[in-house]
C-alpha cells in the first residue's frame, strides 16, 4: 500500500500573517487596564455627566447657572474633592491612555477595518479631550476671576471665552464633540470589556445606544454654547463692594 503525503507542516508555515489578537494583559498589566476602564466610567463618566447638567442650567438664564456655581462651590472640601474625584483619576485615565497608544497600532491604512477605525477614533478624541479639558480647566478655575469665591461671575467669564475669542469657541465645540464620543464609545468597550455584553447582538445592539448617547451630549453642548452666545454679555469682574454681575441680585 502506498501511503499517503504527510500533512503535517513546519510551526512557521503554520503561522498565518496578520493583524495579532488583541490581548488584556497579564497580571499588572490587566489590573491598570481594568483600573484605566472603570476609571473612565467612574469617576470621570459620572463627572462628565454632571458638568454637562450644569453647564446646561445656562439654557434657563444667567441667574439659574450662577445659582448652579454656587451650589457646586459651595460643596465642603470642595478642592480635595476634586483633587482625589476628578484631577487625580482624570490625570492617570489620560497618562494611561497615551501609554496604550503609545504600545498600540492601529494600522488603520493597511488594515481599514471598523473596528481598527473605533480604535483610532478613541485615541484622537481622547487626546483632543484631555488638552480641551487641561486648557478649559485652567482659564475657568485657576486664571482670572476666581469663580469659588465670585460664583455670579462665572456666566460672564464663559461669555467673554467663546464671544470674544472665535479660536476658544472653536475649541469649545471640538471639546464637546471629542469628549461625547469619547465617554460613549467608552461605554460600549467598558460593556464588552467586563462582560456586559456578550455576542456580537448584544454588542450591536448597546452600540446603537451608545451613538445616541453622544449625539444627546452633543446636542445638549450645542445647545448650551447657544445660550451662552445669545445672551447679551454680562459683566463678570469683581468690584470692592461685590461681583458685578446682576446674576447673583
Amino acid at each position: 500500500m502506498a501511503s499517503s503525503p504527510s500533512t503535517s507542516a513546519s510551526p512557521s508555515a503554520a503561522v498565518l500573517k496578520g493583524v495579532a489578537p488583541l490581548r488584556a494583559g497579564q497580571g499588572w498589566s490587566f489590573f491598570l487596564r481594568r483600573l484605566h476602564s472603570l476609571s473612565g466610567i467612574v469617576p470621570i463618566g459620572l463627572f462628565l455627566i454632571e458638568h454637562f447638567v450644569s453647564n446646561a442650567f445656562a439654557t434657563k438664564g444667567p441667574g439659574a447657572y450662577s445659582k448652579q456655581v454656587e451650589f457646586l462651590s459651595g460643596f465642603p472640601f470642595v478642592v480635595g474633592l476634586e483633587l482625589f474625584g476628578i484631577w487625580l483619576p482624570l490625570l492617570y485615565h489620560s497618562l494611561y491612555g497615551f501609554y496604550i497608544w503609545y504600545r498600540g497600532d492601529s494600522n488603520v491604512a493597511e488594515y481599514p477595518w471598523a473596528g481598527n477605525w473605533m480604535y483610532a477614533s478613541q485615541r484622537w478624541t481622547g487626546a483632543v479631550a484631555f488638552f480641551y479639558m487641561v486648557w478649559h480647566t485652567w482659564h475657568l478655575r485657576f486664571h482670572g476671576v476666581h469663580l469659588l469665591t465670585y460664583p455670579g461671575s462665572a456666566f460672564g467669564k464663559v461669555q467673554n471665552e467663546l464671544i470674544g475669542h472665535p479660536a476658544a469657541f472653536v475649541f469649545y465645540v471640538a471639546g464637546i464633540v471629542c469628549a461625547s464620543w469619547h465617554f460613549s464609545y467608552g461605554l460600549w468597550l467598558f460593556a464588552a470589556k467586563w462582560g456586559i455584553t456578550q455576542g456580537p447582538i448584544a454588542r450591536r445592539r448597546w452600540g446603537y445606544a451608545c451613538v445616541a448617547i453622544a449625539i444627546v451630549f452633543i446636542a445638549v453642548g450645542f445647545a448650551t454654547l447657544y445660550s451662552f452666545r445669545a445672551t447679551p454679555q454680562q459683566p463678570y469682574q469683581p468690584r470692592s463692594e461685590g461681583v458685578d454681575s446682576y446674576t447673583m441680585r
